[in-house]
């Protein structure tokens, strides 16, 4: 049965890049293809534009990072650009589109096909919150290992800055990051634990001279976004019980580790992982893996 994603994958659409004002910006890139083929709304005009990249395995640390730099900076405008992969790629887009934002994927493949089919449903929601699923390819050709690391260009090119979340020494994620210098590009890297695989890339990144990410102004800063202009004030949702309201008050106190929150509340374990779950469904708190908890 055909289904309204269906018929807009099925309108895939041929365009120039230097033809359109907001494509205009990657004439910066190596080998630019002269036709790109998307679905979807792109941007009328040039708009700040970011790139999020990273792992497709994060930790609980990168997950949260990833959730809050995306979804502040979607909330002050920013277009979000990833490439739709597992991990950091998808987190990015899914906290651009929970603020009302805008998110553009660039696939590795024709756009006959969302890939990874697991993330079809990410690709659905991009498209109907005015977002676009890009690629040089033409639909047909398959997702290879190296169309990735071609695709990589074009979600650096894309934006006028790059985030690197979490990368491990050898991720294919730090070809953008040197796409992105290539380009003239700013290249911010989160700083991470230094005995985290994970951080290994990124704190690479960081000695060759990328800009550490400490809160979303430093990207802001770098855009010319004054912080002031639409301040993002984080309102603590409310509990429905004593319990539930206690452990929000843990998360707002930076406490993350499901089992050092119920060591501090002396409640039996059941009452504490009922009152988690009551909280996650009404979508006060956002599970990052391994126990570990954020606010949403």
């Amino acid at each position: 049965m055909s289904t309204v994603f269906d018929t807009i994958m099925s309108k895939i659409n041929e365009i120039r890049p230097l033809t359109h004002a907001y494509l205009q910006i990657l004439e910066c890139i190596d080998s630019l293809p002269d036709t790109l083929y998307y679905t979807g709304k792109l941007p009328s005009e040039r708009l700040p534009t970011v790139a999020i990249v990273g792992t497709r395995k994060p930790t609980a640390y990168g997950r949260e990072v990833t959730q809050q730099l995306a979804g502040e900076l979607a909330q002050r405008g920013v277009v979000i650009v990833s490439g739709l992969a597992l991990g950091i790629d998808a987190l990015a887009h899914q906290a651009a589109l929970d603020v009302g934002g805008r998110t553009i994927a660039v696939q590795a493949n024709g756009l006959h096909r969302i890939y990874p089919n697991t993330n079809r449903r990410l690709a659905e929601a991009i498209l109907a919150r005015d977002g676009a699923i890009l690629s040089q390819y033409e639909p047909g050709l398959e997702p290879m290992q190296y169309r990735f690391l071609e695709r990589n260009r074009i979600v650096s090119g894309l934006a006028d800055a790059v985030i690197v979340i979490e990368a491990g020494l050898r991720s294919g994620t730090l070809s953008t990051a040197a796409h992105a210098l290539a380009q003239g590009k700013d290249v911010f890297a989160v700083p991470g634990n230094i005995t985290s695989p994970m951080s290994a890339g990124c704190n690479q990144l960081l000695r060759q001279g990328a800009m550490p990410v400490t809160s979303v102004d430093d990207i802001l800063e770098c855009l010319s976004i004054s912080s002031g202009t639409h301040p993002v004030q984080q309102v603590l949702p409310l509990g429905t019980t004593p319990l539930e309201q206690a452990i929000i008050d843990a998360l707002a106190r930076g406490v993350r580790d499901g089992d050092a929150i119920l060591a501090t509340l002396h409640v039996p374990p059941d009452e504490f992982n009922t009152a988690l779950t009551m909280l996650e469904i009404n979508g006060a708190i956002t599970a990052l893996g391994a126990n570990q908890w954020t606010l949403r």
